[in-house]
Parts: structure tokens; sequence; C-alpha cells
């Protein structure tokens, strides 16, 4: 068990408080102004959010075609190893965990994940299409129907939710091979979140929900 401890700026003009690993020589001085700091109560310490809880959808990979982002494919892997995802299919440009920075946002998930490259992107998914694989793609569009009104056609069968570029979106001809098309629900001034904070949501809903 990791335990952490928190210190505080003693300038008055800062007072930054912040935590630092237990006997950890970092924040003897400020990160914010460099000010001498102290200790601020005993260690405390740190819970990975670990438990028994029943996964009671269906069994989840994820496709995701011409997602350039580094950091949004790492935090996806990081997700899909939180949500137990079997799988990440990565088409087009999307980066593989073969990047040396990839680690940086996925955190060693990458490890943890089976995941395979697909130049092609839409030959993969009619090749999945092909051997009758469930695919939902998240995306928007007068045919989507929002998730949270498809608990009860998640089913038993592994879906796998497909997410696109982050400003096209996906490819219309790769959307055509899918069952479904699914959104999230969106009540704020933009039309869409992050896609990587996006398939964050759909898992977890599809596989707890």
């Amino acid at each position: 068990m990791a335990k952490h401890q928190t210190r505080v700026c003693q300038r008055d003009s800062c007072r930054l408080r912040f935590p630092v690993p237990e006997d950890s020589e970092l924040g003897e001085r400020c990160p914010h102004c460099e000010g001498p700091t102290t200790l601020d109560d005993a260690p405390y310490p740190t819970f990975e959010a670990r438990g028994d809880d029943e996964v009671t959808g269906p069994p989840l990979e994820v496709f995701l075609d011409n997602v350039r982002s580094l950091r949004n494919v790492g935090a996806v892997f990081r997700t899909a190893d939180g949500a137990g995802v079997r799988h990440v299919y990565l088409g087009g440009f999307t980066p593989t965990p073969d990047h040396p920075k990839m680690a940086k946002t996925s955190l060693g998930a990458e490890a943890s994940v089976n995941w395979s490259r697909h130049v092609n992107g839409l030959e993969e998914i009619e090749r999945l299409a092909d051997n009758g694989a469930r695919l939902w793609v998240l995306e928007g569009g007068p045919s989507a129907v929002p998730l949270t009104s498809c608990l009860r056609d998640r089913g038993s069968e592994p879906i796998i939710l497909v997410l696109g570029h982050e400003v096209s979106g996906v490819d219309p001809r790769i959307m055509g091979h899918c069952e479904r098309t699914v959104r999230l629900p969106m009540r704020g001034i933009k039309g869409s979140l992050n896609v990587s904070v996006a398939f964050g949501v759909a898992a977890y809903f599809l596989r707890f929900g």
C-alpha cells in the first residue's frame, strides 16, 4: 500500500497545498513559487479502486480507426484495462503501443490488453462483419440512438465498439457495416466529448451498466 503526505508552502503569497510520496525529498521547495514547505499532518494511505464488481454486460472490444492523438490512444488502453476490454484494434494511422511515449498515458496498461494493427481499417471491419461480429459505432448523426437506451439490447454476445478520427469521425463505409449507431447524451453547448472520455463512458456502461 502506497502512502502520501501533504506539504504546504510557507509563503503567505502562495500557500500551495500539494501531495508527495511519503519520505520523498520532492516538495521541500514549492513547485509553484519555489518557497519553503512544511509537512501538514501524517502520511495517508493511497488505495486503488479494486473490487469484486459484477460484470453485467457482454465481452467488449474496441476498434480505433485513425484516432490520431497518442494521448487519446494511451487513455483508451488504460480504460480498456480497467473495464476488462479484451482486444483493441488499431486502424489506419492510429499509434500503437510500440511508440515510446505511449506509456505516459497508458501507464503500463498497453502491456495487459491484447491489440492488433490494421493499416486498412475498412478491410478489417469487413472481415469482422463477415465473421458475424456485432459492431456498434459510437458516433452522432440522425441514425444515432442514446447509448443509455440500449441496456437491454446488449445481450451476451461480444460487442466491438468502433470509434473514429477526433475531427472527421468514423469513416462512413465503416459505419455501413455496423449494426447500431449509438451516442452519448449531451446537454451542453458541445456536441461531443473527447474520444477517450467518450470511450470510457461507453465502455463502463456496456460492461457494468
